[in-house]
């Protein structure tokens, strides 16, 4: 006899159900939804799970624990085949969800369409685990609960329990659209709720142009993806270009370039790049000129290309290259800045023409590039100084310079910032050179002031050289005995601060000094004709002339004049 397994009617009855309801979109559904290993620094595995497909050219959504501290991912579709996860394209660490990209091996995958609106309180759901079978059991339930999300976003409560390994599967509409992403449950109640965080929500994460600084996705050594909008991309690039890496910002800019063709400062930022790695290789060089040439062809202000080429270059030959590389020259950078001008004579071109003359010692030219800057609303004090140092250079009255270099002073802030601060020592110089001692006194003093005193033995050093111009003779031995003490080896302090002595009437004191140089270095010609000087004010002629002989010797240039005004025996 021919046994009949029975069934309990109510079990049948469900089973009976479940299969009824299981919509006829699941089994295309399905082979959207991929399972996901993540990897260590290491490359040992680190975490498994799911994810799933939201655009047939690979984007994708799965949970953030699962990639939190990994340096690569792979997915395997429901169809065995593997596929690496190239970029990450946002995060969130509270509401668990990520987006990727997936670096797909043919031209689409199947995709889940994400909906547009939530679905109603009491509404079917569906959640699809990921499977290699033929056959799937979609886990059905209803839409318990709606919260809001970040504003305009969605958070799930369902009726419905959740497998084991389900956690980032997708959450279905009666429609086939994916509408959530399974949440690991943190309720007590696992067996007839469990939560999903809104699809819409995890597809609005976007890298922006301060993800670089943002720690959840640092968090993960996967590489990231850039903003959206060029001018957001713009701005990343020039964040990551201090923050990033050699290779991995090339590769940045590879990405930028892939994703803005027709961006003309990608291929410039890339021809930076390359020039800077073509120290080791000028084969980088070739690469950078097609970026040059690339650049000019997409560029909608073709000036700003011809002047950040001109500008590479100048910057090139400043490196001082032990050969130079095809026509990268001063000139060639010149023709350049100056093919921008031609298009439109902006002030900031202009300072570079200014800047590659200057660099060719042109001063002239310089000096008249330098002197239209400052004639426009580009003036500043680093193009005041600009024209000073050239009319230096040109060994013009200092009184030009000075004039000048007030003008430079007087544009910066006051007072005057430790940044700019520099522009006081140039001052004081320029003050020393036309003659002006007590004015270059006030400027170290301001420069000192501005820095709060952080300043070396060499600043005192100068500074006590203007004292002693100006006779400020107790400011000059304060100073240069404050530079010893930062720096009692350097025995040219220890011979200025005999200077000072014997200027002031302390010739025994100077000798002291001088006697204890000769102790460390005999052959220090300069304390031989100083410790003849002292000797001619105690009366000690014939010691002091043994000393210019001594001096004259050791090829001091300066002390003809005393042996004949004093030693005319000698």
């Amino acid at each position: 006899m021919k046994k009949i397994l029975i069934l309990p009617l109510a079990l049948f009855f469900l089973v009976q159900g479940s299969m009824a309801q299981t919509p006829k979109w699941v089994e295309k559904a399905k082979r959207a939804v991929f399972s996901v290993v993540t990897y260590d620094k290491n490359d040992k595995m680190l975490n498994t799970g799911n994810g799933f497909f939201v655009s047939e050219d690979g984007l994708a959504l799965s949970d953030f624990s699962l990639f939190k501290g990994a340096e690569r991912a792979v997915v395997v579709t429901a169809d065995g085949k593997q596929m690496p996860v190239s970029r990450i394209l946002g995060a969130n660490d509270m509401y668990d969800v990520i987006k990727f990209r997936v670096g797909i091996t043919e031209k689409k995958v199947p995709a889940l369409v994400v909906a547009t609106a939530a679905p109603a309180v009491g509404s079917d759901a569906w959640m699809l685990p990921y499977s290699t079978q033929k056959s799937i059991a979609c886990v059905s339930g209803k839409v318990k609960e709606v919260s809001k999300v970040a504003g305009e976003h969605h958070y799930y409560t369902l009726s419905m329990r959740m497998k084991d390994k389900m956690v980032s599967c997708p959450v279905m509409n009666e429609e086939g659209q994916v509408f959530g992403i399974a949440q690991k449950s943190s309720g007590l109640d696992t067996i007839t709720t469990c939560y999903a965080a809104g699809a819409a929500f995890a597809m609005a994460q976007k890298i922006n142009a301060l993800s670089l600084g943002d720690a959840t996705l640092r968090s993960i050594g996967i590489r990231k993806g850039l903003p959206e909008t060029e001018d957001q991309a713009l701005v990343y690039l020039f964040m990551a270009s201090s923050q990033m890496s050699g290779d991995d910002y090339g590769e940045l800019l590879d990405d930028f370039i892939a994703q803005f063709p027709n961006n003309a400062d990608g291929y410039l930022r890339r021809a930076n790049y390359y020039i800077a790695k073509g120290k080791d290789d000028q084969s980088w060089y070739d690469k950078a000129v097609d970026d040059f040439n690339r650049a000019l062809k997409v560029a909608q202000k073709k000036d700003d290309a011809y002047y950040n080429i001109g500008k590479m270059m100048y910057s090139y030959q400043l490196s001082k290259p032990e050969k130079t590389y095809k026509d990268w020259t001063y000139d060639t950078a010149l023709e350049n800045v100056r093919q921008a001008i031609a298009i439109d004579p902006l002030p900031v071109y202009i300072q570079m023409e200014g800047d590659i003359l200057f660099a060719k010692q042109d001063y002239a030219g310089a000096l008249a590039a330098y002197e239209k800057v400052n004639a426009s609303n580009l003036a500043s004090p680093a193009t005041f100084f600009s024209a000073a140092k050239t009319k230096e250079l040109m060994k013009s009255d200092p009184k030009e310079v000075l004039t000048l270099m007030d003008s430079c002073i007087a544009r910066c802030p006051q007072p005057i910032t430790a940044e700019l601060a520099p522009y006081l020592l140039e001052r004081a110089q320029m003050n020393m050179a036309a003659g002006q001692a007590r004015n270059a006194m006030l400027d170290y003093d301001a420069y000192h002031t501005a820095v709060k005193g952080q300043v070396n033995d060499v600043f005192y050093y100068y500074r006590e050289q203007a004292a002693l111009k100006a006779r400020q003779y107790q400011r000059a031995l304060d100073d240069i005995a404050k530079a010893i003490e930062l720096n009692p080896a350097d025995l040219t302090y220890q011979a200025e601060h005999a200077v000072v002595n014997l200027r002031v009437g302390r010739y025994e004191e100077a000798v002291r000094i001088l006697n204890d140089i000769l102790k460390t270095d005999p052959k220090y010609a300069e304390a031989y004709r100083l410790l003849g000087l002292c000797q001619i004010q105690l009366q000690k002629k014939d010691e002091a002339c043994g000393n210019f002989k001594k001096a004259k010797e050791l090829g001091d240039p300066n002390v003809d004049e005393l042996i004949q005004k004093y030693c005319s025996s000698f």
